[in-house]
């Protein structure tokens, strides 16, 4: 085993989680406990993550707190782990996200015959092989992980959703699984070219990056579309997207929360990982076609947000309008807009995470997913407006937001080398704006209306305008909801204001990532 003085922080947050998911497992007999072991192991888990960042030197090595197990030596397989600054921030934010989706989820019903403690077993298992995919620096581990990952979302979908939890999770599953085998293949390819090349296969990732990075173009082809199919499906980018919008919809909120702020990231973290610096000709030969399908997700997510009725779909389509944006930061090729990508990949795992988890305030007011169902709603819990509307304009990137800076320097960076790509992306901007302040105005503002908010009055047969009858009984937030969406509060405001500690541990890596590629800003 080799290690590193962080090592032990990144043993630790690959087990706390995995224990913690055991250990809650069998409390499920006792809803209460089962509850309160889960956000203790979840805030232990923060704990060591932000010792984790502390620790990290963004001036240091490309990765650090690394280890390496032997696993299969006769294929040149190793359990080997460690954490650059794009997988550090992705680390982070789900150490976050963990403990409030499990606090904001305290008073959930869960269907019948399911208990808390087997829910909260899977968010927490979930947790520990994501920062494991994460983390992971052999290939044929990451594909494995790649593939594991999906299990526990599969039941938190399946047996945990709403009425079409099966059809959603189904198609979850396959969608990613037949991506994930198309990316074995290509890592079957890489390896052997490097058992050709070295005279033994291997796995490991720093030495499939020299190997294929140096192959014919033709042969780099083959291997970015493994790849890159894979990553694509997870992204989403379009048209390989349409698995989202019913996961999303069907998901618990908080499975919600982890499915479109952190899962979706690991197809946009593997473009940057394993697709840019293993197959650099490859990438910038094919770099048109991805952002074609960037863009076409950045107006096609926003033009069928405006028409969701429904607003958990809703959020799905915002979330495939943002990949489009990330994918043409990563494929435009200069520091700028890579950074904006990355910072992108994390500032919307903040600012989409606190609007899944407003929206699902509403709805657990309510009872009803449905826009129409709703209106007036600001008039009886003003600081649940408030904070929706936050959330909100921290999804349209608003000066001042978390996301602005991230939008800001995606669009700056792609101009120069993309300018007809960068100008159609600049069209989602004003569509980001019509459909979140459409969709703020419709259950925020006017009358108090809608079923969800009126017991309507009227006798059998009888046509009664929704605004007509008794206002339910709906109180404001709670003080155990604003604890949970407090610290996302104070990261919208505190990274829109203030970036640069995050800015500084992703550009290193992200120039790591161009040098490997050998493309310099604007071009080749």
């Amino acid at each position: 085993m080799t290690s590193s003085s962080g090592a032990a922080l990144l043993v630790a947050l690959l087990l706390i989680p995995l224990v913690g998911a055991i250990a809650v497992v069998f409390l499920r007999k006792n809803d209460t406990l089962a509850k309160q072991a889960a956000l203790a192991f979840s805030l232990v888990e923060f704990g060591v993550a932000v010792a984790s960042w502390i620790a990290y030197d963004p001036a240091g090595a490309r990765l650090q707190q690394h280890f390496s197990l032997d696993w299969i030596p006769a294929f040149g397989v190793h359990l080997s782990f460690g954490v650059d600054g794009i997988a550090l921030v992705m680390v982070a934010v789900i150490a976050l996200l963990v403990p409030l989706v499990i606090g904001a989820g305290w008073t959930e019903k869960l269907p019948a015959e399911r208990t808390a403690g087997g829910f909260l077993s899977l968010i927490l298992l979930q947790q520990a092989i994501t920062i494991a995919v994460f983390a992971a620096t052999d290939v044929f581990v990451f594909y494995v992980l790649f593939e594991i990952m999906l299990i526990p979302m599969y039941f938190l979908i399946g047996s945990y959703g709403g009425a079409r939890r099966q059809y959603a999770a189904v198609k979850f599953f396959l969608y990613s699984f037949l991506g994930g085998l198309i990316m074995l293949a290509s890592a079957i390819g890489a390896y052997s070219m490097a058992s050709d090349e070295l005279g033994e296969g291997t796995f490991d990732w720093a030495t499939l990056v020299r190997v294929v990075s140096d192959a014919p173009l033709s042969n780099q082809i083959w291997i970015f579309l493994g790849f890159f199919l894979a990553f694509a499906v997870k992204a989403p980018l379009v048209p390989l997207h349409t698995w989202l919008p019913d996961a999303a919809a069907e998901a618990p909120i908080g499975v919600a929360v982890l499915l479109v702020g952190i899962l979706d990231k690991v197809g946009t973290f593997g473009f940057l990982r394993y697709l840019l610096p293993m197959t650099p000709d490859a990438s910038t030969t094919l770099a048109p076609l991805v952002l074609v399908m960037g863009v076409a997700g950045v107006l096609y997510g926003a033009l069928l947000a405006t028409g969701q009725r429904d607003m958990k779909r809703f959020i799905a389509y915002v979330s495939i309008a943002h990949f489009g944006f990330i994918a043409l930061g990563i494929f435009a090729f200069t520091t700028q807009s890579e950074v904006g990508a990355v910072s992108y990949m994390l500032n919307h795992s903040i600012s989409t995470g606190m609007l899944i988890l407003v929206i699902g305030m509403v709805i657990a007011r309510g009872g009803s997913t449905l826009i129409a169902d709703y209106g007036g709603l600001a008039k009886i819990t003003p600081a649940l407006a408030g904070v929706f509307l936050v959330a909100g304009l921290a999804s349209l990137s608003l000066p001042g937001t978390n996301s602005f800076i991230s939008e800001f320097l995606v669009l700056v960076g792609a101009y120069g080398p993309e300018p007809v790509y960068t100008i159609l992306a600049t069209v989602g901007m004003i569509l980001a704006a019509l459909y979140v302040l459409w969709l703020y105005q419709r259950v925020f503002h006017g009358p108090v209306r809608g079923s969800a908010l009126v017991n309507v009055t009227g006798g059998p047969g009888t046509a009664v305008a929704p605004e007509v009858g008794a206002r339910r009984a709906i109180l404001d937030l709670s003080g155990r909801e604003k604890l949970v969406l407090a610290p996302l509060l104070v990261l919208v405001v505190g990274i829109g204001f203030y970036p640069a500690p995050v800015l500084d541990v992703i550009t290193p890596s992200v120039e790591a990532t161009l040098d490997a590629v050998g493309v310099s800003d604007g071009g080749n």
